[in-house]
């Protein structure tokens, strides 16, 4: 018997918390990248990436299947394919995200990268299932493999325009239970066409559950929280718009006062003549020659009679 519940409702609550989390971190850090140019941009979406790949879709499915403990059945996982999937699913989350950056966030952007997404994603949770080895053979239900597929897209079309559209902190908490519902609804709809025959007393090659996934789990488990550190202390989409518009217009207040021409000798000088001119009352002989100062007497006039010229 296969049973996906085998510690009852711990794995799959466990599982849709912490792709709520990575997801409502991904949204956090895709609405500062609206706010953000050059690199700055591709960092908060390659960090939203890491947060809905990393978090919101690898690590719920690991944990989801802590779970799945079929009955008379080891399981072992192959290290590299397991690491493997985890990067497919953080790099098909950001392909998604920067393909709808590089189309303007248009809905045509949205439904390329929603399908290029899906389709990774659902890649991603398949691979991880071939990571499985155990000493039984495992074949899938093709009706379930289709319905988790078209899940998988629908559910990352649908975070792709959350990443666009949501504001807000409610509509945040809303978008991120709408995602983390898709993501593991698409895991549990794969499971259930799960089927496993021929099973053996042989101990298949791998490492344990509690000997990978459990580290695994932890490390992404902490790079989540510091991301959530970052988050949380950097500025929100609003503040960092307002600081551009401020520097925006700083800059262009410092080039109006760059752009004015510097003020000519001559005109320096008649600014000098019109500010001795307010302050004596009379025309200034600044500047002048052969004008006599006001107040003081002509130097001809001051000589004796005898001395001036006839």
């Amino acid at each position: 018997m296969t049973d996906h519940f085998a510690y009852g409702s711990i794995t799959p609550v466990l599982a849709f918390l912490l792709s709520c989390t990575g997801c409502a971190v991904g949204l956090s850090c895709t609405s500062r990248s609206r706010a953000a140019t050059g690199f700055a941009r591709v960092a908060w979406l390659s960090l939203g990436a890491v947060a809905i790949g990393g978090t919101g879709i690898w690590v719920m499915h690991f944990v989801a299947m802590l779970g799945f403990v079929p009955q008379g059945v080891t399981i072992r996982y192959d290290i590299p394919l397991t690491l493997l999937s985890a990067g497919v699913a953080i790099v098909v989350v950001g392909i998604g995200l920067f393909v709808n950056q590089i189309g303007g966030q248009r809905l045509p952007s949205m439904v390329i990268g929603g399908f290029l997404t899906g389709s990774g994603v659902a890649t991603m949770h398949y691979m991880g299932m071939a990571a499985m080895e155990m000493n039984a053979t495992m074949s899938f239900n093709g009706m379930y493999v289709i319905a988790s597929v078209i899940i998988a897209i629908v559910a990352a079309t649908a975070a792709l325009w959350c990443t666009t559209h949501i504001r807000g902190a409610v509509a945040t908490i809303v978008a991120t239970i709408v995602m983390g519902i898709a993501v593991t609804g698409m895991h549990y709809t794969g499971m259930m066409g799960v089927r496993l025959s021929g099973g053996t007393d042989a101990i298949p090659n791998g490492v344990s559950t509690g000997e990978l996934l459990v580290p695994l789990v932890m490390a992404v488990s902490v790079v989540t929280l510091l991301l959530v550190l970052v988050v949380g202390l950097w500025p929100t989409e609003s503040e960092l718009r307002a600081q551009a518009e401020f520097e925006a217009r700083l800059k262009e207040s410092q080039d109006r006062e760059n752009s004015r021409p510097a003020p000519t000798l001559a005109a320096t000088t008649e600014a000098l003549r019109a500010g001795h001119g307010n302050l004596t009352g009379a025309p200034s002989g600044f500047g002048t020659t052969g004008s006599p100062v006001p107040g003081q007497a002509d130097a001809g006039k001051l000589r004796p009679r005898s001395m001036q010229f006839r």
